[in-house]
């Protein structure tokens, strides 16, 4: 996916800072961004085409178009002859985004998770005698922050973990 979406890449893109990214990638998926709607069905065009050259196509099914904006915009978006639909909203790798930009949702989904966490991690941590103020305040830093700021909210508690006060990897 990384070599068709290098390929296929133009002028299109959007520029952060003095940067310019024209796409961002997580296995399979494939956010194509772009300033114009003009500029994004251009390189839908050349992603879909390199898809095809390396005998894959675009999924016009899971595949869905949406426009950063305060106001709200059309953008018809095309593959194949195939009209992607537009959407206001969507959540990917765990983060919510919509068309105006807002987080409003996704913090509260973030307080909440971090909430149901620091609800665990007071049952089994912060009464437990047993482990010290430096072993409560690592757990605490390796779990509820990251919670809190990354969304990771499918962190384990292991016996291991609360005796040691170490941190286990996310699962």
């Amino acid at each position: 996916m990384d070599r068709i979406s290098r390929r296929s890449q133009g002028l299109e893109g959007v520029r952060f800072g003095d940067h310019r990214t024209s796409s961002l990638i997580f296995a399979d998926d494939v956010a194509l961004l772009a300033s114009s709607g003009l500029d994004l069905q251009h390189a839908l065009g050349c992603f879909a085409a390199e898809c095809e050259a390396a005998g894959m196509r675009v999924s016009t099914s899971k595949s869905e178009a949406m426009v950063l904006n305060r106001k709200k915009v059309a953008c018809t978006l095309q593959v194949g002859g195939e009209v992607l639909p537009q959407v206001e909203e969507f959540k990917y790798l765990g983060v919510f985004f919509t068309s105006e930009g807002r987080m409003d949702r996704e913090i509260d989904r973030r307080i909440g998770a971090a909430a149901a966490v620091m609800r665990s991690m007071y049952r089994s941590v912060v009464v437990k005698k047993e482990l010290s103020r430096k072993a409560k305040l690592s757990i605490y830093q390796s779990i509820y922050i990251p919670t809190l700021t990354y969304g990771h909210e499918l962190w384990v508690m292991t016996e291991r973990v609360l005796r040691d006060g170490g941190a286990q990897e996310p699962e």
